[in-house]
């Protein structure tokens, strides 16, 4: 009897939330607001891929052709990325619409999914796709390229706080900003699969892949600490622009650079929107990194519209995954207020006269009436911007004169956004503590939760608190490699000799950081492990000067997909891949048949066909399950062999069969045949009798009946 390799294949549903609308201002807690008239703005808040786009330098480029604008996420190659292009295309005729194809490239471990394009959407055309009775789209499993054209309403108001129920996204037939439209996608695979889109303007135009901008564009670029950001001015707000490209990127660029709160996009896009007289806010930020600010707005303010704007940017506690609550719902607003005026200042351009008539506008009846922690009690819908910001100001200040500089309010938000779930009022109070004590989760206790308000302090004071320098701490991998659960996935060396290494999917992984105190005093270290610009992990140690010490981080991707890994200074790039990324080409067995007991080798080839490192669990299969597990790590067009010593214990014949955790469709199977050598006969058997004969075949028939099993040698 032929002993078979038990296969089975699992269909998994996998959903991507779509990158949907929300209207603009209040549209639940912290996840809109509007802005008073120094700094007002809109935060509408989309689900969508990180997007890198290539080029750098201030020298502009004035983009009018088909093609240039683009925006890309980077992730696996294509046997476990399901790829989707979404083409954006201008209607000037038909103002108020626009239109959107979305075409998919299938890898072969997805064998179906269906789309849900929302109620907005109008379908044009249809090519690969069936649609069901739901509403949504099916692919038909046959078309390599299915592709979806639809047409999508570009106007959207926003949410009715004062000004701001004016349009938040507009198209007047000469120009357009518009939302990139999102989509829900549900798969069925046979192994991880990663999601990766780009977004192109078919036409005049530019987009960071959740905005866009319709319309002839010159754009500025300029790359700062692994965050690329791309100012994009169009034609129609030349006129409007207050101050020079130049000048604004390298604004942005500097609070780049010195906002360190982790939580960094790869790129920021900011599009310059001509002045307009239906504009409702005077900024909007919407999904990954994506902003547009009124191009009538200075520099040379308090209430910096681009500096709110770029503080949104890096708010990671309000991602998808997180959120604030009624509670928290404040720090949204008031973080990106006070920053915005704070950097300003720090920059020199404003003066603290005008930073201080800012912030003391909280000092102020309605405001200073209200609550924080509580929204009902906020008479004025701009309490969040005003109060908010000064009390945020006075909490930062305390924290510095406790813990003597060592601590800011900027490291509670860089911890807020490594956080996980929902960050209500305790969670905040509970980090604040850590940092500066129970005398500061006092004071912030109060100014939160209570209708007390702090007075704006002096220049003096000012000095007093913020002069103070933190201590300096040196930060650095030990390891050539990332210690998994399997192995250890060594760095690798690319052509332009960065590092580089790949891992399976779900694999958890840990880095060890060597953190030394270079300062003169004790203090407290950040020790980041950041995955694309956000803090996965983080530990803070407390060293004497001269001190050193390890720490070990952790990070379990998820999804296939290339990822920028970072400690400190340091920088690995990470390939994550699911088992589809590692193909078994042969698999021998030698010898193909031999007696009970007897060890076999089974000899297995593995290949990388792709250009990217590949990492798999390879696994070694008989009737019994799984018998051995080696982790494999190639480079691009990289093969292996593998070798398994295994050994059955029964006649027969058996099946063994190699493949990799996640990718088994592909398993590679060869026979072994097990038997007994014939029994002599009774004259060939020397010193053996009938009686001896037959003992010797009942022996025989025992072991046979007995050892019906398998099992490998390591």
């Amino acid at each position: 009897m032929k002993q078979l390799v038990p296969f089975v294949l699992v269909a998994l549903l996998v959903v991507s939330l779509p990158a949907g609308v929300a209207s603009a201002a209040g549209v639940g807690p912290g996840y809109g607001g509007t802005g008073d008239r120094a700094g007002s703005s809109v935060h509408a808040e989309g689900i969508a891929s990180s997007h890198v786009a290539s080029g750098s330098g201030l020298e502009p480029t004035l983009l009018r052709g088909p093609d240039v604008p683009v925006a890309s996420t980077t992730t696996g190659s294509s046997e476990d990325v399901l790829h989707r292009t979404t083409t954006l295309r201008h209607l000037p005729d038909r103002p108020g619409e626009f239109e959107t194809e979305k075409t998919f490239d299938v890898p072969g471990a997805v064998v179906g999914f269906e789309v849900d394009l929302g109620s907005r959407a109008d379908v044009v055309a249809l090519d690969g796709f069936e649609e069901t009775a739901d509403g949504t789209y099916r692919w038909d499993e046959e078309s390599e390229e299915p592709s979806i054209r639809f047409g999508m309403p570009a106007d959207r108001v926003g949410g009715g706080h004062g000004d701001h129920d004016g349009y938040a996204f507009l198209d007047t037939g000469e120009w357009a900003v518009v939302q990139v439209p999102g989509i829900s996608v549900s798969v069925r695979q046979t192994s991880s699969v990663g999601f990766e889109e780009t977004v192109v303007v078919d036409g005049p135009g530019a987009t960071g892949g959740d905005i866009a901008f319709f319309g002839p564009v010159t754009e500025y670029e300029r790359s700062v600490g692994g965050e690329t950001i791309r100012l994009v001015v169009p034609e129609a707000a030349e006129e409007d622009l207050v101050d020079d490209p130049g000048e604004i990127l390298e604004t942005l660029a500097w609070a780049s650079q010195r906002l360190d709160v982790g939580e960094r996009s790869g790129e920021v896009f900011v599009v310059a929107v001509p002045a307009h007289d239906d504009w409702g806010p005077q900024g909007v930020h919407y999904g990954d990194g994506n902003v547009w600010v009124g191009a009538d707005n200075a520099l040379a303010e308090a209430g910096n519209v681009w500096l709110h704007e770029y503080v949104h940017v890096r708010q990671g506690y309000r991602g998808e995954d997180v959120g604030v609550t009624d509670e928290t719902r404040w720090l949204v607003e008031a973080q990106a207020d006070y920053y915005a005026a704070t950097l300003a200042f720090e920059k020199g351009l404003i003066d603290f006269e005008e930073y201080s008539r800012f912030l003391s506008v909280g000092e102020r009846a309605p405001f200073s009436d209200a609550v924080l922690t509580e929204p009902d009690t906020w008479d004025d819908e701009y309490t969040e911007y005003a109060k908010g910001r000064l009390v945020y100001g006075e909490i930062d200040r305390q924290l510095r004169l406790s813990t003597h500089g060592d601590r800011t309010a900027e490291d509670v938000f860089r911890v807020i956004n490594a956080g996980e779930g929902t960050l209500d009022g305790e969670a905040y109070m509970v980090v604040l503590e850590q940092a500066g004590g129970e005398d500061v989760r006092a004071i912030a206790e109060r100014y939160v939760e209570t209708s007390a308000t702090p007075e704006m302090w002096s220049q003096h004071e000012h000095g007093e608190a913020f002069d103070l320098q933190g201590v300096t701490f040196a930060y650095e991998l030990e390891r050539d490699a990332l210690e998994g659960e399997s192995r250890a996935w060594e760095f690798l060396e690319d052509e332009g000799n960065e590092a580089v290494t790949a891992v399976p999917v779900d694999e958890s992984v840990t880095v060890d950081v060597a953190v030394q105190n270079v300062g003169d005093r004790d203090g407290t270290a950040d020790a980041t492990l950041a995955v694309d610009g956000r803090v996965v992990d983080y530990a803070q140690p407390t060293l004497e000067a001269g001190a050193e010490t390890t720490e070990t981080l952790e990070w379990t991707p998820t999804e296939p997909g290339v990822y920028d890994l970072r400690v400190g200074d340091e920088r690995v790039t990470v390939f994550v891949r699911s088992g589809a990324s590692v193909t078994s080409s042969v698999l021998g067995i030698e010898p193909t048949t031999v007696a009970p007991g007897e060890p076999v080798t089974a000899q297995a080839t593995l290949e990388n066909v792709g250009d990217d490192p590949a990492a798999a669990i390879v696994l070694f299969r008989t009737h019994e399950g799984v018998v051995a597990e080696h982790p494999v790590l190639l480079a691009g067009g990289e093969s292996t062999t593998l070798e398994q010593e295994l050994v059955f214990d029964g006649e027969g014949e058996y099946e063994v069969a190699v493949g990799t955790q996640g990718g088994e469709s592909d398993d590679r199977s060869a026979t072994v045949v097990v038997e007994d050598s014939p029994v002599p006969g009774v004259d060939g058997v020397s010193g053996f009798g009938v009686a001896g004969a037959l003992v010797a075949l009942l022996v025989g028939l025992s072991v046979a009946l007995l050892g019906q099993g398998s099992r490998g040698r390591r």
